[in-house]
């Protein structure tokens, strides 16, 4: 299945955001760890955080999270702390993704991990024990939610744990979200002196808590403000104080001409129509945003060089290779370097015809990539229902905004 995108002459509207994915799924962790009470309110409705609520409330002895990278680190972590034997796994994608490091800190720390497949790789069988390891070290550049994981089950542990972190930390503010978050539950956590995090034994308590809406979905629509004429967008549910990283996206959106203005509802979208002769971003802390601003730069003309950018070959996909062929069916040229740099410096090629987004079943390519039906009439995004893993009402959003979705009868 495929849907055609066609845009409206002016986008005015007004949009409820989802809830926070990252911060649902922390949140439910925390809440299974204090012991219950009243669960979240305001979850997201994405399926990353119904497979976790599935499978806190189910408890089945075999867990299948499908493509929900978040659940598997997460529950990871959190099974192997509590009793019960079970066995985790997911889509054919989710076991090709790496997870050997995150399992082997577990063992560091007593867990009994057993690889139930390719070695270093899901399904995992984990038998829940107590803990007695307390100390640790990883590299900095790991992936976030392999430190996260391990941060939250540290008030559980008999002697709390103390997280070493080497050479340049990555993503550093998805682990102040975590930590953040954790106080919010009653732990005692944070970070010490230099790259060390301090978590003590301290149990977590049952406490209310409702969930802030999403700043990686906003980004979706400061792109098409960025791309429209005269865009009239208010977004509900954002603020200010956001412990979510990616509210950093609304800086950088700055220097393309969008401006935030804060209302006690959420923001208001401007646009000022100024714009930078180039945009040289480094991705490290906010690399889900990394997608959107390179459909966007491009399609504003605007040469970048985005660094930061070493999480993306190990996301839902390559985002690397992705992001470079679907680019060029748009007539964009981009070429990358080390892994972790993309750059586009106007190099432009014959764009097609009618071109199709190819998703990867990554939900990310295909948010970042609609709003390109602002430039390119009657765009077509394959494979749509993708977004369900982080904002499944995108598509009813994007008509509500005046976007015309069908589906396309050639696909």
């Amino acid at each position: 299945m495929r849907y055609k995108l066609s845009a409206p002459s002016a986008v005015k509207a007004t949009i409820q955001l989802p809830a926070s994915k990252s911060i649902s799924n922390r949140a439910l962790i925390l809440h299974a760890l204090a012991g219950g009470g009243t669960p979240p309110s305001n979850l997201s409705d994405c399926d990353d955080t119904l497979v976790m609520i599935k499978a806190l409330d189910e408890n089945n002895e075999t867990i299948d999270i499908m493509a929900a990278g978040t659940a598997m680190r997460f529950l990871t972590a959190y099974l192997s702390a509590t009793p019960g034997t079970h066995i985790l796994t997911g889509t054919e994608r989710m076991q090709q993704r790496p997870i050997q490091i995150l399992v082997n800190a577990l063992r560091e720390l007593g867990a009994r991990i057993e690889y139930a497949g390719k070695e270093g790789f899901p399904p995992l069988r984990i038998h829940g024990t107590e803990l007695t390891g307390s100390e640790i070290t990883l590299k900095g550049n790991v992936s976030s939610q392999y430190i996260s994981a391990l941060l939250m089950i540290g008030p559980v542990l008999k002697n709390g744990l103390r997280v070493h972190l080497t050479g340049e930390i990555i993503s550093r503010p998805y682990i102040n979200l975590t930590l953040q978050l954790m106080k919010e539950f009653g732990a005692q956590a944070g970070w010490d002196s230099g790259n060390s995090i301090e978590v003590t034994p301290t149990p977590y308590v049952p406490v209310s808590f409702r969930v802030e809406s999403d700043w990686s979905a906003a980004s979706y629509w400061y792109q098409i403000a960025a791309l429209s004429e005269s865009p009239e967008i208010e977004l509900i549910g954002l603020f200010s104080d956001s412990y979510q990283g990616d509210s950093r996206g609304a800086e950088v959106f700055a220097r393309l001409g969008i401006e935030t203005e804060f209302t006690p509802e959420g923001v208001l979208l401007k646009k000022n129509g100024i714009l930078p002769k180039r945009l040289d971003e480094d991705f490290i802390d906010i690399p889900d945003l990394a997608q959107t601003f390179v459909v966007t730069c491009c399609l504003l003309h605007i040469p970048f060089r985005f660094t930061g950018l070493q999480s993306l070959k190990i996301k839902e996909t390559d985002r690397i290779f992705a992001l470079k062929a679907e680019m060029r069916k748009l007539g964009y040229v981009l070429r990358d370097e080390q892994d972790s740099i993309l750059i586009w410096e106007g190099e432009r090629c014959e764009p097609e015809a009618r071109p199709v987004i190819k998703t990867y079943e990554d939900h990310r390519m295909a948010m970042a990539f609609a709003p390109a039906a602002l430039c390119y009439p009657e765009l077509c995004i394959a494979e749509p229902q993708v977004v369900s893993k982080s904002y499944p009402s995108y598509w009813d959003n994007l008509k509500q905004a005046g976007f015309e979705v069908t589906t396309d009868t050639e696909g």
